[in-house]
């Protein structure tokens, strides 16, 4: 597990930015970078994963149960790296949008999270409910 970059506020007025990592740590279908975040200014993990050439990002949270998905640290994907797959009870999803595709998640879907590819990094951009772990209130 990792911890997000230093947030970064563009200097035209752009939203705030947080660092993840630098492009080429995202294979694709491969290893997920994970970082910490507060959701609900409760501390919570969330991923970022290159899939089909996207960049994506969700909070490392089950739909049925509010628990971390990943087998392996950073291992989201199933066996034929199709599908996220919670490790806990087999909640399956689909990795260009979140929304459940099999298993005990019912019609519900991943938290998303916006992020960015650009100069070869990639950033995150922090909402109202999902923060960064150093965030001031």
């Amino acid at each position: 597990m990792q911890a997000a970059g230093a947030p970064d506020a563009g200097a035209t007025g752009e939203p705030l930015r947080v660092l993840l990592c630098e492009s080429s740590e995202l294979a694709e279908r491969g290893r997920a970078f994970v970082f910490d975040v507060l959701q609900w200014r409760q501390p919570a993990r969330a991923f970022a994963l290159r899939f089909d050439g996207q960049v994506v990002g969700y909070l490392n949270r089950c739909v049925h149960v509010p628990t971390e998905m990943d087998w392996q640290p950073g291992e989201f994907l199933d066996a034929d790296r199709r599908f996220i797959l919670c490790s806990i009870h087999g909640a399956a999803y689909e990795p260009s949008t979140g929304h459940c595709v099999g298993g005990p998640c019912g019609r519900g879907r991943l938290v998303t999270l916006r992020l960015a590819e650009e100069s070869g990094k990639v950033y995150w951009y922090p909402s109202r409910d999902t923060q960064p772990i150093d965030a001031a209130f």
